[in-house]
């Protein structure tokens, strides 16, 4: 019987051609779109994310994602140091500045002031220069996205040793870092705290967070608990900040509304074709369906046969989707719109129950056609 449902089912190639180029069609659009879209949102708390050795955010309760930034008093670092269960605590700002090239580019910057002492805050992996690049009196540190966004003609990894200007202070651009990139398209300007002081206007309060590890055996999350009930400022865990700024971007922008359509959409289409295509391809082998009825073949095997073909076009159509989708995601991984873009095996899972979910309603409007077929059919002209 399988033999037979195989033969069927590859006779006609131009339906179960249509059949596979539905299913994969759909898998694609999803499994694309969707990844895209953890990217994205991935994206919103990477500044978040790099920073690991902090478990502890600190900030103003006002503030509700990474990139809204409402500077605290100075001497929250000294509160928040004094909080039982802090291992230590280090400053971090983040603001913009307009940064200007010696040959008259200017370009809007994030800064990130990270500590003197201990660099928390700064990247860990680099492409020119290391760490102590940041130690260089006026030394700044461009993430590789940023570099190539100010210097666009150029490699960004040749910039090293130029000099130019932020706020009429001198800089000079000491390594290149190979940091996650952010949301917002600025380059990522790294300096130390002290320099980011002397760069910036002067103001009442500068400090952007205070980043505090936890002793060994402390629970991040009492120790935030602790330090807001102490301290009056909000204190989050790392991953609690990073899902914040992630629920930020997803209840105040249309993001996921785009993406979801198109998803949906993705859905409907695959789910139309392949379900119509194989009616059809059903309604056309009705009098084979019939001839094997009329043979002795029960409802059970005739139902064995169609979920055969109908796993055949699933397992077909999701492999060419899938591929085609891990395919995309390699061609595009050296460009800097999409760079870290990869697709999750969550949307592996996903996106083959969705495709489950779309054969399976194929299959139930085709079964209860073959079931009312009566063999007879197969005498009649």
């Amino acid at each position: 019987m399988r033999s037979v449902a195989l033969k069927m089912l590859l006779g006609d190639s131009a339906k179960y051609l249509a059949l596979v180029f539905g299913v994969a069609f759909a898998s694609l659009l999803m499994s694309q779109q969707v990844s895209i879209f953890v990217g994205l949102m991935t994206r919103t708390a990477n500044q978040v994310l790099d920073i690991r050795e902090a478990d502890v955010w600190v900030m103003d309760p006002r503030v509700r994602y990474v990139d809204e930034v409402e500077p605290i008093p100075d001497d929250s670092l000294g509160r928040v140091r004094s909080v039982e269960g802090v291992e230590w605590a280090a400053p971090l700002y983040k603001g913009l500045a307009i940064f200007r090239t010696r040959d008259g580019l200017i370009n809007q910057v994030s800064l990130v002031g990270v500590d003197d002492e201990t660099l928390i805050g700064a990247p860990r992996e680099w492409l020119k220069g290391d760490l102590e690049s940041l130690r260089t009196p006026g030394g700044i540190v461009f993430d590789k996205e940023g570099a190539q966004l100010i210097w666009p003609d150029s490699d960004p990894l040749d910039k090293v040793g130029v000099e130019a200007e932020i706020n009429d202070r001198r800089v000079v651009v000491t390594g290149v870092a190979d940091a996650s990139p952010p949301f917002i398209t600025f380059p990522i300007a790294y300096v130390r705290y002290s320099e980011a002081m002397a760069l910036t206007p002067p103001q009442r309060n500068k400090l952007s967070f205070v980043l505090v590890r936890a002793r060994d055996g402390e629970d991040p999350k009492a120790l935030a608990e602790r330090i807001s009930a102490q301290t009056g400022l909000q204190a989050l865990t790392w991953d609690q900040f990073a899902w914040r700024s992630v629920q930020y971007y997803l209840t105040r922008t249309g993001i996921p509304v785009n993406f979801g359509i198109t998803v949906m959409l993705g859905f409907i289409v695959g789910a139309a074709v392949t379900a119509q295509t194989f009616y059809l391809f059903v309604i056309e082998n009705l009098r084979q369906f019939g001839a094997l009825k009329a043979i002795g073949a029960t409802n059970r095997q005739i139902t064995g046969m169609v979920l055969l073909q109908a796993g055949v076009v699933g397992l077909m159509g999701y492999g060419l989707g899938m591929g085609g989708s891990a395919l995309f995601f390699t061609l595009v991984r050296g460009g800097a719109a999409l760079e870290d873009f990869y697709m999750p095996w969550q949307v592996l899972v996903g996106t083959g129950l969705v495709v489950f979910v779309i054969i399976l309603v194929s299959v139930l409007g085709s079964l209860l056609k073959v079931f009312r077929v009566d063999p007879a059919i197969v005498f009649r002209g």
